[in-house]
């Protein structure tokens, strides 16, 4: 269909020019590319299955258990290769009936202080069991879990509760004019923090589990502490700090992990609408592609004893809980453990609530050898300020040799960047990308594309003086779908095209003087929306419940805000199957290409882009043959390495590439 021309009096083409779909209802949906990222995630967790069905003999599992853990130490970035001096010193003790809470700061690397609480049974006579207390995400840290160590230490545990990074007594972004961090002290410092160990080649985990394994270090320094009885339970944040600690140290003999354990697929599903804050540590790079997920996970602890708490109303999907469980089960009974596995399954949301909290105490018991007791002790919980180890609340300001874990990642980098670099061209193409070459284009007839088909449906045309808009939809890879304009002049045949885009979308009536420029320049311009983005977004803003202001913001940052957003979301599920979305943002723009060069008879020549989306206009020209650089008066190229080096804490989301600062880019 040709739309008339509009009145010459104009000077742009409407706004609906360069509209292909109509607008969808707000609110939350599963679109095509949400259901893309599940497909390729249930798929995988399906090659996962037949490995654990593989799983006969305890030689078997030993093998599989090497391997998981080379790849789940590549995921972290490996750790540190020496532990240094803890300089372990309490700085108060307070009191309790039948125990004592220790005020407790020491050096899990050098100049990374970590504060933390050591509740201490008062009989001294006898070495107690231990059980470590990772933090889950609030924003006093271990203060929150008083309770929980409260009732382990009246069992006669010696427990260590202590601030995750970025929480508690550890921010690492404090401002102390403004008396608070420039961030929340929940998700958001991990998220800007993860964001750059990512480029790094590393994940915040890696630090988070080292803190995990010198709190253990310190527990062996204590006579009060039996070294074979070592246990690890914790909640949400805790839960995932819990299972990982425990999976890459042995020293750990029994683990409870609470609010944690799902199926990564149906926690890829759910994440944006139920928890959509950004948290990289539950999000290791490869956890699917790499055959490990939750299942793997708990596989690396056998023949420990495992418990699962699990809460049927969490956001981590309590019919995942059970299906890892399960998995996790039929090994444990086929190789005659059965008793050292169990589940508790609490009627609530997200919490480590006094049921499961029984159950795992319970479990706990059992396998320490500890008298078996009913109930739980009711916890005299103290005010926050009574439990500080440090005197302004904040280690980073008391502490003036302490170090901020992003100079921690600038090292890893320094002490990394050495080895062989690869270009861009290699990197994308270890990612596995499709053949989009070989893919054929034909028009759409109402059956879905398979995944090497583009299938083509034109929805008209509309002209504006000498030039026309001609709309195209393509619908590819089986489940995704690309708005796609070919704005050219109305007569005489264009041979060639560029491809132009921006940050947020393809063209619009506001990027007209750019587009005019460049058809009158003697090209034809090819513009599309890359997956997730411009018309096939979600239109939706997710809200965080820990930090609502970033709700507020206008749709489009709120979509692309990299600490808790939609977009930040669909990165985070792409690096989970393995392939970044910066990499697939490529793919897109040979699709366009590729259809451009089928259909519509025009060859790609050139790439252009303005503002920092020029940055992606440099990976395709690298990437795609026969496609040319050229650069905007505003173009803005961004460089990994740069973002690393000079410890920038928030950048656009989909510059996302893990061991991204390594690559040698070209502009």
């Amino acid at each position: 269909m040709l739309c008339a021309s509009p009145s010459s009096a104009q000077n742009t083409p409407p706004a609906e020019a360069f509209k292909v779909l109509q607008k969808p209802k707000a609110g939350p949906a599963i679109t095509p590319f949400l259901q893309y990222q599940l497909d390729e995630a249930w798929r995988q967790d399906e090659a996962q299955q037949k490995i654990w069905e593989s799983i006969q003999t305890e030689a078997d599992l030993r093998r599989l258990q090497t391997q998981l853990r080379a790849n789940l130490l590549e995921m972290i970035g490996g750790l540190p290769d020496r532990k240094t001096d803890l300089h372990a010193r309490i700085t108060g003790k307070i009191q309790m009936e039948g125990f004592s809470v220790e005020k407790l700061i020491f050096e899990s690397l050098p100049g990374v202080y970590v504060t933390a609480l050591v509740y201490s049974p008062d009989d001294h006579s006898i070495r107690h069991p231990a059980v470590l207390v990772p933090g889950g995400h609030a924003t006093n840290g271990k203060i929150h879990y008083q309770a929980l160590s409260q009732r382990l230490a009246s069992r006669g545990y010696v427990v260590i509760a202590w601030d995750p990074i970025g929480q508690g007594e550890r921010s690492q972004f404090w401002d102390k004019k403004a008396g608070k961090s420039r961030y929340n002290l929940v998700c958001a410092e991990h998220a800007v923090m993860g964001n750059l160990a990512y480029l790094a080649g590393a994940n915040l985990a890696r630090w988070e589990i080292w803190d995990g394994m010198r709190a253990v270090d310190y527990l062996l320094t204590r006579p009060d502490v039996d070294a074979d009885r070592i246990s690890i339970t914790g909640t949400s944040g805790g839960g995932t700090q819990t299972t990982l600690i425990a999976a890459l140290d042995p020293r750990i003999k029994v683990v409870a992990p609470s609010c944690y354990i799902s199926s990564m697929p149906m926690r890829m599903g759910n994440r944006i609408f139920a928890d959509p804050d950004s948290d990289p540590e539950q999000d290791l790079f490869g956890t699917l592609s790499k055959n490990v997920g939750y299942t793997g996970l708990l596989l690396l602890m056998y023949p420990r004893p495992v418990m699962i708490a699990s809460a049927v109303l969490d956001f981590y999907p309590i019919e995942g809980a059970r299906k890892s469980f399960r998995e996790t089960q039929r090994i444990y009974e086929r190789l005659g453990h059965a008793d050292r596995i169990a589940m508790a399954e609490g009627y609530h949301g997200h919490q480590y609530s006094d049921e499961n909290q029984e159950v795992a105490l319970d479990f706990l018991d059992r396998f320490n050898g500890m008298p078996m007791q009913s109930g739980l002790l009711t916890a005299k919980e103290l005010p926050d300020e009574d439990l500080l180890c440090t005197q302004s609340g904040q280690v980073m300001l008391d502490e003036k040799d302490g170090r901020s874990l992003m100079d921690v990642i600038l090292e890893y980098y320094e002490e990394h960047k050495s080895a062989t670099r690869k270009n861009l061209i290699a990197r994308y193409q270890e990612s596995k990308p499709p053949e989009i070459e070989k893919w054929t284009t034909t028009q759409f007839n109402g059956a879905p594309p398979t995944e090497s088909q583009i299938a083509w449906e034109s929805l008209g045309s509309m002209k504006f003086g000498e030039f026309q808009i001609d709309k195209y939809f393509l619908r590819h890879s089986k489940l995704l779908v690309m708005p796609l304009l070919y704005i050219h002049k109305s007569s005489g045949k264009q041979n060639e095209a560029l491809l132009w885009f921006k940050e947020t979308e393809k063209a619009a009536s506001s990027d007209w003087p750019q587009i005019e420029n460049l058809l009158r320049s003697g090209h034809g311009v090819v513009t599309f929306d890359f997956r997730g983005l411009g018309e096939t977004r979600m239109p939706y803003t997710a809200v965080s419940p820990d930090d609502p202001l970033l709700g507020k913001l206008d749709f489009d940052h709120a979509y692309m805000n990299p600490v808790s957003g939609v977009l930040a979301n669909h990165i985070y599920n792409s690096l989970l199957s393995g392939r970044p979305y910066f990499y697939q943002m490529i793919d897109d723009a040979k699709i366009a290409k590729r259809f451009a060069e089928e259909k519509l008879g025009v060859k790609i020549t050139e790439v252009v882009a303005p503002g920092e989306a020029f940055t992606v206009a440099a990976a395709i020209a690298e990437v795609a043959p026969g496609i040319k650089l050229q650069r905007a008066s505003d173009s803005l190229f961004v460089q990994w390495q740069e973002l690393v080096e000079k410890k920038r804490e928030t950048w656009p989301i989909w510059f996302l590439v893990p061991g991204g600062a390594y690559i040698q880019q070209s502009n």
